[in-house]
């Protein structure tokens, strides 16, 4: 029985090394974003600064082990045998809980969720011996939760989470008004000063957070404690100095030192305060095996006052947590996931949105919106003026959505305010003992700066807040999953350890490996060769011979779609018309994209190729009618299937094949001539209208004489209908789509 807390132990080392991959992919974005977002500075040395931060951080955070101890619960009232199932059922959850979030991409915090985790599991087994003991009622359960610290703990992170929006909007909306869009000219004059704030600010934050708890710390506490302001006024001026001498030399803007410092600072505080996160369980966890393994007594009867002791943390096993947390970083795919959400949430262009709008999203924009008018309607018409002025963006080649991803996501101005304001609201927040999360503080002030940057505007606005509500939303999943998850776990294990344990492992293990394939697979997908295609020539010519393949592409999934939904309803097979329909839903997805991209094309047409716009628009006005006729049958044609309506009679499954044939030829020729580039044949396929279209009306008519005296069903009546008069019209867009290209292809 004994060895089980042995192989307990062994099962939480390996758990740690999990739980720092999967929490580095997580927290990536807190030091990430603001560098990879400017671009100020590459990739590689934005990593190597990162980890350095990583590095160093991790080697001093032995003073911040507390937490897993002692701040959830009152050790005291557990025995070794309850400890060690509260932490493995906290190790479990946790790192299923942030893979679930890596996965899905969106960032959340790793205090809250160990914090909740160690609350939820803690109250379980409370519980258990509240009910186990005659004397105790659950009004006792305060005397085995630390409940004051947990209060402090939520309220503290939703207040920072305001905090961080407001001010981070209002560092960025005054510095936008000082330095512009255009701040090259501005940076050289204005630069040292801003240098000299923003880096004082960074290195406090440095000292104040990301070095405070550990042993360096102690030889600077005589310096820095109670000589803040003195250390400020001096920092400012040196680093004043330091910032006009570094322009002046290497004539580059010092907003490169501040973005690297920066990321250095948060890196540092990342990994100094949130290693805990992950190890502070198991080495918990270890110092009470170790504990109670030398003192003869049951496990169950091992009470643990000697996690209320300070106990220093081994310097060997965070010298390799810090190796784990450095290579996670250079190497886990999920943590790139994860940062393209906050980077797609700020970008100031357009660019493809990752969430989509809903009833709350809409109202909070409408709602801001009326406030602006209102407010706009307050100020002087030349004090509006000015502010617009300070928010105009250089003029530059209108970037699509998908040029705009390779494109930095906002300038170094912002990435500045975003490292600044985080270092200096976790500063004050670790200055005056306030809990917070580092997560959701740079996370909110990356929002504050894009809302005050006009990130946000009319085009992108509800599906930006769409995405904040979402992130946030994920924030109280966090700790509600937590809660609840690591309550269960841990009733699992105290139920029956010896079968439950293995069982609740291997169960992480292959949900692990199941969400580590499915994320390979997904961003490993490569484009779809079918796919449409942008168009991105600024010539007419360059625009026809464009779009050529587009409609190829159209036209023969246009007729393969349509031969699969008479086939799905001949056989009544509603699998096969339940794929046509995604297959239409597709396509009229991609025709979309291409409509948007519209406003791109036209800006990006040489002046005297204008002409190839309207050629582009009426082209798509054609495939969006194909689309729409295509997507009208097959949604009637599924939905008489899935009510189990009465069967098309034979000579209706006969007439509509021979129009099948028909148009399918017709489709197969138009698709022959696109890919050959045979363009003069177009004129043998417009002679072939008048067939198509007389068909058609032979068979409405025909279908007229026998629901005079035949038909029975009005259900099958009207689909027939409903095909027959739709299919026209996707012959009739096929023509007309012939013709419009034809007739620009002869005139060039």
């Amino acid at each position: 029985m004994d060895n089980i807390y042995l192989l307990m132990l062994v099962a939480l080392v390996i758990l740690a090394v999990l739980d720092i991959v999967v929490g580095v992919s997580n927290d990536a974005i807190n030091f990430l974003n603001s560098a990879i977002g400017s671009k100020a500075i590459s990739m590689r040395t934005i990593m190597i600064v990162a980890s350095l931060g990583i590095f160093v951080g991790a080697v001093y955070s032995s003073g911040m082990m507390e937490v897993a101890r002692k701040g959830i619960f009152v050790p005291a009232m557990f025995t070794f045998d309850e400890i060690m199932m509260i932490f493995l059922a906290v190790m479990i959850t946790d790192i299923l809980l942030l893979d679930f979030f890596n996965t899905l991409g969106l960032p959340t915090s790793t205090t809250v969720s160990i914090v909740f985790n160690l609350l939820g599991a803690a109250i379980v087994i409370s519980l258990i011996k509240i009910g186990a003991n005659d004397g105790q009622s659950i009004s006792d359960l305060g005397e085995y939760i630390n409940k004051d610290k947990a209060l402090e703990i939520i309220s503290g992170i939703l207040l920072s989470v305001v905090i961080a929006f407001s001010v981070g909007a209002l560092v960025q909306w005054i510095s936008r008004r000082i330095f512009t869009f255009h701040f090259e000219k501005k940076i050289k004059h204005f630069g040292a000063i801003f240098g000299g704030v923003a880096l004082a600010a960074i290195m406090y934050f440095i000292f104040m957070k990301g070095l405070k708890g550990s042993p360096f710390y102690k030889d600077l506490k005589g310096y820095l404690e109670g000589n803040e302001y003195l250390v400020m006024a001096v920092s400012f001026v040196v680093f004043t100095i330091f910032s006009y001498l570094f322009q002046k030399v290497t004539k580059k803007s010092i907003l490169l030192v501040v973005i690297a410092v920066g990321t250095f600072g948060l890196a540092l505080a990342f990994s100094g305060n949130d290693l805990v996160n992950f190890i502070g369980v198991p080495m918990a966890a270890y110092h009470s095996y170790e504990a109670w393994s030398g003192s003869g007594v049951a496990a169950t009867e091992f009470t643990m006052e000697i996690l209320d002791k300070k106990m220093p943390a081994e310097p060997f096993l965070l010298f390799i947590a810090g190796g784990i947390m450095v290579a996670t970083l250079w190497f886990s795919k999920k943590a790139k996931t994860v940062a393209e959400t906050e980077l797609s949430l700020s970008r100031q262009n357009d660019t493809h949105e990752k969430f989509q709008p809903n009833m709350l999203s809409r109202g909070i924009v409408r709602g801001t919106s009326w406030l602006s008018n209102a407010f706009s309607g307050v100020l002087p018409k030349a004090t509006q003026e000015r502010i617009n002025a300070s928010f105009e963006k250089p003029d530059a080649i209108a970037l699509t959505k998908d040029q705009s991803i390779d494109a930095p996501a906002f300038d170094m101005i912002r990435a500045s305010v975003n490292l600044m304001v985080a270092g200096v609201l976790i500063s004050i927040a670790t200055s005056m003992k306030l809990p917070l999360s580092t997560t959701y503080v740079t996370f909110m002030v990356a929002m504050g700066t894009s809302l005050a940057d006009r990130a946000w505007g009319r085009e992108s606005a509800v599906y930006r807040v769409a995405g904040v509500l979402n992130v946030i939303g994920g924030w109280f999943f966090t700790a509600f999953g937590a809660l609840i998850a690591a309550g269960t776990v841990v009733f699992l294990i105290n139920w029956n350890k010896e079968v439950m344990i293995p069982i609740l492992l291997l169960l992480t293990a292959v949900l692990l490996v199941r969400n580590y394939l499915s994320h390979k697979k997904k961003s490993n997908t490569k484009v779809d060769p079918k796919s449409l295609v942008k168009s991105e020539s600024s010539t007419v010519q360059g625009i026809i011979t464009e779009s050529a393949s587009n409609i190829s592409n159209v036209v023969s999934r246009t007729n393969q779609i349509y031969t699969d939904v008479l086939k799905g309803l001949a056989r009544e097979d509603n699998g096969k018309l339940k794929k046509s329909k995604k297959g239409v839903a597709k396509l009229e997805s991609e025709v979309e994209d291409l409509r948007d991209n519209i406003f791109y094309l036209i800006k990006n047409l040489d002046e005297t190729s204008v002409r190839g716009s309207n050629f582009y628009i009426t082209i798509l006005a054609h495939l969006t009618d194909m689309a729409q006729s295509l997507e009208f049958i097959a949604k009637k044609s599924y939905k008489h299937v899935n009510n189990n309506h009465k069967k098309l009679r034979f000579s209706q499954i006969k007439d509509l094949q021979e129009i099948d044939d028909k148009l399918s030829a017709i489709l197969t020729e138009i698709a022959d001539v696109f890919d050959s580039g045979k363009f003069e044949r177009i004129s043998y396929v417009l002679s072939r209208r008048e067939e198509i279209i007389t068909q058609i009306s032979d068979k409405i008519h025909k279908q007229i004489e026998r629901t005079r005296t035949e038909e029975s069903s009005p259900k099958n009546t009207s689909l027939y209908f409903n095909i027959l008069l739709e299919t026209k019209d996707l012959a009739t867009g096929v023509m007309n789509l012939m013709e419009e290209y034809y007739t620009s292809y002869k005139r060039e």
